[in-house]
């Protein structure tokens, strides 16, 4: 297929310094989005209450932020640690025939983790990625036609654009050649040191969607030829999917500063978490040609022509990557906040505000992806340059929630 360009902490945890002290629900801190880490560490098995500190939030079309307590809504256990010893994981891909394949942004490889055993094996390094910055080997996927072509997509950052390539996936093979050659179906997404997006996830309707960072480079995001700060959306082969809003572009939705989240809830509606600048981190329900407002707008506004978020936080408490949908919730991780953030939903509405679990307990939190029933897997990201490692970083976490 020709490449396009568009035009239009095992069980060991190690316990960390001492976590901040719990911020006051109507006095949260504003500080800049694009976080620098913190530490953590808990015991497995920890079953654990929300924190006393909540977001503001409110209803999408809400003008005015309005703040609320988060009342006590079960609790979320650590079942276990699947694996530890990981090098800057970012994207997560669970296998049907079993098995947790993790993406590393910094060696740029791909490996496999036994879900039961916490056995890795590198399937192998993938070609032209080009870590720097916020940029390397982030989001992967499956096709939606794995059992039969065994396809694995990546998302990563080349010398010279961010691009998005298939690779067929071979187990048979020995360890660190079981990658093919990697098969660009979309290239040209601007890059930078900063905002590079990453994440990608196919659609119940079998579209490609993913997240694209504006890179630092405000105007990109209002501009609707351009691919920065944008939702993208396409088939496998990388052509502009049918039925998307602008004609001929592969353009979901626009106004955007840095996607690291798309889940789909249990009614197909598409989420996504975005990072904000120096006030408001966003959950946001997504709507095929909408304007989110960035770099207009920072969080809500009383301007209609900007779609508004369902949930915000101060970005202290958030720094938000992956989102995954489980037990009517959205599920949300968060990097400078070191917490895992739910939110209850009713319909395209939070049903109430959003309460947070772990928080410092595991450092940085990247990726989150629902594992079947009330279980989740969790990825940690303390080996990012933005955390402080410490023994057995990076893990992948097995999660109950109730």
């Amino acid at each position: 297929m020709n490449s396009r360009t568009a035009t239009s902490k095992g069980p060991l945890i190690v316990q960390r310094r001492v976590v901040k002290a719990a911020l006051a629900a109507a006095a949260l801190v504003v500080t800049a989005g694009c976080s620098s880490g913190g530490s953590g560490g808990g015991p497995p098995g920890d079953g654990l209450a929300p924190s006393s500190s909540g977001p503001v939030t409110g209803s999408a079309s809400a003008g005015r932020s309005t703040e609320t307590a988060a009342p006590a809504r079960g609790s979320v256990k650590v079942v276990r640690t699947v694996t530890e010893g990981l090098k800057s994981p970012w994207g997560l891909a669970p296998l049907p025939e079993g098995g947790l394949l993790v993406s590393s942004r910094d060696e740029g490889t791909i490996t496999r983790v036994d879900e039961k055993t916490g056995r890795t094996t590198e399937l192998g390094q993938v070609p032209g990625v080009a870590p720097a910055g916020e940029g390397g080997l982030l989001g992967i996927a499956l096709s939606p036609a794995y059992a039969s072509d065994h396809m694995v997509y990546a998302y990563f950052t080349t010398a010279s654009d961010n691009r998005i390539v298939r690779m067929l996936y071979d187990a048979k093979k020995p360890p660190g050649e079981q990658l093919g050659a990697p098969d660009t179906i979309f290239k040209g997404i601007p890059k930078g040191m900063i905002h590079n997006g990453g994440r990608i996830a196919f659609g119940p309707d079998g579209m490609l969607y993913a997240g694209a960072g504006e890179t630092g480079t405000r105007g990109l995001a209002q501009d609707k030829k351009a691919l920065g700060g944008k939702i993208l959306r396409m088939t496998p082969d990388g052509d502009p999917a049918p039925g998307n809003p602008f004609v001929g572009s592969v353009v979901y939705s626009y106004g955007h500063r840095n996607v690291q989240g798309l889940a789909w809830d249990d009614r197909q509606r598409l989420w996504a978490s975005e990072f904000g600048q120096d006030t408001w981190d966003e959950l946001n329900q997504i709507k095929p040609g909408d304007n989110y407002g960035w770099p207009v707008v920072e969080g809500r506004s009383d301007d209609p022509k900007y779609h508004n978020p369902v949930a915000q936080w101060h970005t202290d408490d958030a720094s938000p990557s992956g989102i995954a949908y489980a037990e009517g919730s959205l599920w949300m991780a968060g990097l400078k906040g070191e917490r895992l953030w739910r939110v209850p939903l009713e319909g395209t509405r939070a049903a109430a505000a959003p309460q947070s679990f772990l928080k410092g307990r595991y450092g940085r939190l990247r990726t989150v992806v629902p594992a079947g029933g009330n279980k989740l897997w969790l990825v940690t990201s303390e080996t990012d340059g933005r955390g402080s490692p410490g023994k057995g970083d990076d893990r992948i976490l097995e999660l109950e929630v109730k």
